[in-house]
């Protein structure tokens, strides 16, 4: 799963908790600069449709039915 961290990854963790545990202070800030993100999204659509030979062949004979 993305976003999620799992609890007992102690690469990660291991020096918080050692500064934490030696008396140390961990400072944590805000970046200077907003974080930008860019998203290329591209949606397509695509219609099929189909219709029984009856209804093709009515439209045919009324084609100002619609």
């Amino acid at each position: 799963m993305l976003g999620r961290m799992p609890i007992l990854d102690a690469t990660r963790w291991m020096p918080v908790a050692l500064t934490l545990m030696s008396g140390g202070c961990v400072n944590i800030s805000a970046p200077e600069k907003p974080i930008e993100i860019n998203l290329n999204i591209n949606v397509t659509q695509e219609v099929v449709y189909r219709l029984d030979g009856e209804a093709k062949s009515l439209i045919q004979q009324n084609p100002g039915i619609f």
